[in-house]
């Protein structure tokens, strides 16, 4: 007998894409009706919903009447759900986000009967290493996938290790999530269709059955699919409907000899779309603004609130995850698309930001109003610059910032403003109009202090924290009435503000804790901690770091091991006739790599810390020619801003570029050079540091460009570059430069013909948003050099310092009161341990507890010593399910495996 078939029904929904998201929501409402009627009126056809609850949750938010269909077919196991909420595209989130993808997913299939136990995922652009780990850290067994498969995995299953060793058995998807359409073609012809489909296909499939994906983008089955079937099985080579986790259940083996390892980004079955990483780069930037806020607002609500507000930060993690879909974040869609994206970000962002700062004004209310309360989201102890507002020194003396336990420490003043905040002429008859400015005290954003009122004058002075007595607005408006009828005419009304200072304060702040300060008149010997940080024209140093701005606006860094790199931020402009998908050079590019300008400006000159800026100017070429093979003639001189910063006691030197961009179809990438060449690069991201070489495997329909995802940071030889959000890189030169990309800019969503990709990867549409044409393009990094690589720069650690400011916040208790003690969190310390989550949790039966993540970062694995106010502790799965107690004496000890992600509650 010739094998058996196995046909899948289903869809693949993007959510949005070439159309908003409500246009195929529109769309996906009628495939869906489609779909429960066929599945009533015909017991053998089956469904598979794309792997994602958001298609479910979209449709039953328009027909909330459904919902007992639903649950019906699902109870009798014809219609399989989950487990994600949305398919991802995997390196362009935290590995944070993933594992709340996959929880929100599950908990939401859970309310209609219950997921599937497949990690369903059929069109990523590629697969993140520790994939295979979060599934296997769930209960789940299995996977299913398409994309990025190396070229070793010759049958149609392969077993998909993690860097710590967890597996999960995948079926391959390899001719794509819709194999099984072009045996459909000919309802009439399924017979000889499918046998030359397994005659062609035999070598993978060996004697197992045919694994026939019915189904496509946007589209419901039809509904004759099941009458179609089975008048064509027999004959020989029988067939059957089924569910996803049907098939993988009751028709695959277990024993698979092929073994894979780490993640999954070779383009040798299919395409994995590289250039997703890097177009419209203010997706990127806001999806890491976005991950971070929401989870310094879940550290601050668990920490230091005593209000729940997890429906909130539920609210902001479904809408980061909703726009991690593998059309919405990697910015393949319409401008329109794109906007909406953006804007989803934004209230991720905000209704994040909300709850955080709501849980920052409970400890806020007890610091005094003339002083500072700092949080540190992060469980280890830091000491931080933190820049403020304060009242600027009088009479040459100094400021100096004082903590809660009396220690005094010197400031930077970084400027002065102004204290004439207005001065005008008026007739007296508009005074009136003058007092409307005044809401109860405020005027301007300040307070009123006090005000003198003469005969045509009324000045007002302006305080942050108002030091005189009480301030009634109606008998201000008295006094100004009379004053106004018994002097007729001009009238002076100046306003007035205590003068202002900025300054840089260092804080130390416990490990997840506070810490309070105030800045006042104190003693000039005031003793620093670290060496000053210093400047002079072209030259920057902390004591640990030092740069030298060389005459083409380049930078030479020295790292605290002596190791050298030159040159680094060349930056280097080349065109770009490909499209959201994949980057191409045109025919005759033209690569501009040397200024036409360079000026070096010093800001700040310490102690606390140093700052240049460095301006080169660029003519680039202003577009393509209508061919799309030739950068133009015209060029666009383009100042670029580098800032160049030191901060006492950084191990690394801050970098950030910034200028508007008025070029289109081009690509720009920063450089650094190394000192000399090497044969591979590692990037940290998604709870791994994965590691790759000068090249990719290709053999399909995609030329193997070898540019790479990083998420926290990217290492090269001696190089490390600490990163502000996911990007792209290359290693160049033959292995003598890491190239970072800071911009491309292009025009279409695909094009038909594209010189390093076979076929078009989607339509042929214009999104001239995507050309950030007058937007003013902006990253920031850091550089470490260091002999050792990513471990010896201690990377992990510095990475999560980069990216994760303190929080600071004035008191709003009366000024001058005591400063409330410093306070310690949760403390996490060991090598390489990353805490990626920390949040309140709710247990019917336990009662509210602390979820800690945490991940040992290192090939050799860790020991993670967490202390903090908590007697007991339960080790837990990735979807919250109880595992063991874990003992606590004096804090918990937890042994981590290599690469092992470790999820535990406290209480």
């Amino acid at each position: 007998m010739r094998n058996p078939a196995v046909f899948v029904p289903h869809f693949h929904w993007d959510r949005e894409w070439y159309e908003p998201f409500q246009v195929f929501r529109h769309r996906l409402v009628a495939a869906l009706d489609t779909v429960l009627e066929t599945a009533e009126g015909d017991p053998d056809f089956r469904f598979t919903v794309d792997g994602q609850m958001a298609a479910i949750e979209d449709y039953l938010e328009m027909r909330p009447e459904n919902r007992d269909r639903v649950k019906a077919l699902v109870a009798d196991g014809r219609l399989a759900i989950g487990p994600w909420l949305i398919l991802l595209d995997e390196f362009l989130c935290s590995g944070e986000t993933i594992v709340r993808n996959l929880q929100m997913g599950w908990a939401a299939a859970a309310g209609l009967g219950g997921s599937m136990p497949v990690g369903y995922l059929p069109d990523m652009f590629g697969h993140v290493a520790q994939m295979p780990q979060i599934l296997a850290r769930a209960g789940i067994e299995h996977a299913a996938l398409w994309r990025g498969v190396p070229g070793s995995v010759d049958g149609h299953a392969f077993r998909w290790h993690a860097p710590d060793g967890s597996e999960v058995r995948t079926e391959f998807l390899f001719d794509g999530y819709d194999n099984g359409l072009d045996v459909l073609l000919v309802p009439d012809q399924i017979g000889r269709a499918l046998g030359e489909y397994a005659e062609m296909t035999a070598e993978r499939w060996g004697n197992d059955p045919v694994l026939a994906m019915a189904g496509t983008d946007h589209n419901a089955p039809d509904p004759q699919l099941a009458t179609w079937l089975r008048r064509a099985s027999g004959a020989g080579r029988p067939i059957t409907i089924a569910t996803l986790p049907e098939y993988i259940r009751d028709h695959v083996r277990d024993e698979v000899s092929a073994v894979v390892t780490g993640e999954l980004r070779s383009h040798v079955r299919g395409n994995i779309l590289p250039g997703v990483l890097s177009v419209r780069l203010g997706l990127k930037q806001r999806m890491a603004v976005a991950e971070r806020t929401v989870d310094h607002a879940e550290r601050m609500n668990a920490l230091w609130s005593r209000r729940d507000d997890s429906p909130f930060l539920s609210l902001a993690w479904h809408k980061i995850i909703e726009s991690s879909a593998h059309d919405s974040v990697v910015g393949s869609g319409t401008d329109e698309t794109c906007e909406q994206v953006d804007a989803r970000l934004a209230e991720a962002t905000h209704t994040a930001r909300a709850v955080r700062d709501a849980a920052l004004a409970e400890p806020t209310a007890l610091v005094p109003s003339d002083g500072y309360l700092v949080a540190n989201p992060l469980p280890f102890p830091r000491t931080a610059l933190v820049e403020v507002d304060v009242v600027a020194p009088s009479g040459g003396s100094v400021l100096v910032a004082t903590a809660a336990d009396g220690s005094a420490q010197p400031v930077q003043l970084v400027s002065e403003a102004p204290t004439v905040l207005s001065d005008e002429r008026m007739d007296a008859s508009q005074l009136e109009r003058v007092l409307r400015r005044i809401h109860r005290r405020e005027l301007f954003g300040r307070l009123i202090d006090r005000y003198e009122l003469t005969a045509g004058s009324l000045v007002f002075h302006l305080a942050e924290v108002p030091s005189g007595g009480p301030f009634d607005l109606l008998i201000l408006r008295r006094k100004v009435a009379a004053a106004a009828a018994a002097h007729p005419g001009e009238w002076r009304v100046l306003t007035l503000e205590e003068a202002r200072a900025t300054t840089l304060v260092p804080v130390h702040v416990p490990a997840s804790g506070l810490a309070s300060f105030r800045v006042g008149p104190g003693d000039r010997t005031a003793a620093r901690s670290t060496a000053p940080a210093t400047a002079t024209d072209r030259t920057l140093s902390n004591g640990l770091v030092e740069v030298a701005i060389a005459a083409d606006g380049t930078l030479d860094v020295t790292g605290a091991d002596g190791t050298l790199l030159r040159g680094v931020g060349r930056l280097v402009d080349g065109g770009d006739r490909g499209d959201s998908y994949n980057y191409a050079s045109p025919v005759r590019d033209v690569l501009v790599a040397e200024p036409a300008e360079v000026a070096v400006e010093l800001l700040e000159n310490g102690p606390l810390r140093s700052k240049t800026r460095v301006t080169r100017v660029y003519e680039w070429p202003a577009a393509l020619s209508s061919d799309r093979d030739l950068r133009s003639g015209r060029t666009v001189p383009t100042p670029v801003e580098t800032l160049v910063e030191l901060r006492a006691g950084e191990p690394f030197v801050r970098v950030s570029t910034s200028f508007l961009n008025r070029s289109a179809d081009h690509r720009l990438r920063l450089h650094v050079p190394l000192p000399e060449p090497v044969a591979g690069s590692a990037s940290a991201g998604q709870f791994a540091v994965t590691e790759r070489g000068l090249t990719a495997e290709g053999g399909w329909g995609e030329y193997p460009i070898p540019t790479f995802p990083a998420g926290s940071f990217v290492s090269a030889g001696a190089a490390n570059v600490l990163l502000d959000h996911a990007t792209e890189y290359e290693l160049v030169g033959d292995g003598s430069q890491l190239a970072i990309t800071l911009l491309r800019a292009i025009g279409l969503i695909s094009v038909n013909i594209h010189p390093l990709r076979d076929e078009p990867a989607a339509m042929e549409i214009p999104v001239p948003g995507a050309q950030d044409l007058g937007v003013r393009v902006e990253n920031r990094f850091a550089v470490v050099p260091c002999a050792t690589g990513w471990q010896g720069a201690n990377a992990v650690a510095l990475a999560e310092d980069f990216r994760n400011d303190v929080l600071v916040t004035r008191g709003t208790a009366p000024a001058g009161g005591p400063l409330p003690p410093d306070t310690t969190g949760v403390r996490v310390d060991g090598a390489d341990i990353l805490v990626s989550s920390l949040r309140r949790v709710r247990d019917d039966r336990l009662g509210d507890g602390t979820e800690i993540r945490l991940t040992a970062m290192s090939d050799t694995g860790s020991t993670a010593r967490v202390t903090g106010a908590f007697t007991e502790a339960t080790t837990v799965d990735l979807l919250g399910r109880p595992l063991s107690a874990t003992p606590v004496a004096d804090g918990l000890e937890l042994a981590l495996g290599p690469w092992e992600i470790r999820t535990v509650v406290v209480r």
